[in-house]
């Protein structure tokens, strides 16, 4: 073979890769861009509802999903406080500034830490959960049945727990503020003699506003949802018998983390 038959041999393998990568990222850019749709003619189908959703399932799911999450948000939010009072500690006392622990341990506690640690934590325990529950009903066909019996699913299963999940995040966020800055407080007393109070002081003194709680509550209002929803969707949207349960389970832990951390960004550049 000639060396100019080579080169066109090179050049059709290179174009042959270049398409293959393009239909491959198209195919990739459809999927998801379908996946969003769904997603969210299933929110719109779900805040339609919010009026006729079962009270009783919701308060049912409420219970399960928030109170029984208490043990592992508390762990966490101490553990999440500590580390923020050991990485500020150092910063602290090279400029002799204990009077401002409060503040760097504090800020980035209830704007950044505290929601996005509790979205994961409740992304992988209720989300995930709630995705393996709504699985199991569509592959044993519980689904179709309550359908025959004209309940909406909608209604019945997703309302529900689409809410509960939100209230959860949200309200955990709140417990989890609270502790998180608790654990810091003491922490700083525990490595670096700063009495408790002097660590309140430097939060209510002026250096956090009401405003900084309230932007990590805001954002832990849209993890929620994301998280909430991923896990209806691929719950009711799962497909191959008890293998597909596993992967919808897989898909909502990686959809909810990412999106959770995607979202994060943008309203990060909007709220002040």
């Amino acid at each position: 073979m000639s060396t100019e038959q080579n080169l066109q041999a090179e050049n059709r393998a290179r174009e042959s890769l270049a398409e293959s990568a393009a239909r491959g990222l198209g195919a990739a850019a459809m999927g998801m861009a379908q996946e969003v749709g769904a997603m969210s003619i299933l929110l719109g189908k779900t805040l339609r509802a919010a009026r006729h959703i079962d009270r009783e399932e919701f308060v049912k799911h409420a219970y399960r999903m928030a109170f029984k999450s208490l043990p592992i948000v508390v762990v966490t939010a101490l553990f999440s406080g500590a580390i923020m009072v050991v990485q500020a500690g150092v910063t602290v006392r090279r400029l002799n500034a204990e009077g401002q622990l409060g503040w760097g341990a504090g800020f980035s506690t209830v704007r950044e830490i505290a929601p996005l640690l509790c979205a994961l934590m409740m992304s992988g325990r209720i989300g995930a959960n709630n995705t393996a529950e709504l699985g199991t009903m569509v592959v044993t066909e519980q689904l179709d049945a309550l359908r025959v019996l004209a309940i909406d699913p909608i209604k019945f299963l997703v309302g529900p727990r689409f809410f509960a999940i939100v209230l959860s995040v949200v309200s955990m966020t709140i417990f989890a503020d609270a502790i998180a800055l608790l654990g810091a407080s003491y922490t700083g007393l525990a490595l670096l003699g700063i009495e408790p109070m002097t660590f309140y002081n430097s939060l209510t003194g002026g250096m956090i506003h009401v405003s900084d709680l309230m932007n990590g509550i805001f954002k832990s209002l849209f993890f929620g949802t994301v998280v909430a929803l991923s896990s209806c969707y691929y719950g009711i949207s799962t497909t191959g018998g008890s293998p597909g349960v596993g992967r919808a389970v897989n898909a909502t832990v990686v959809v909810s983390a990412a999106g959770v951390f995607v979202l994060d960004y943008f309203v990060s550049f909007l709220l002040p």
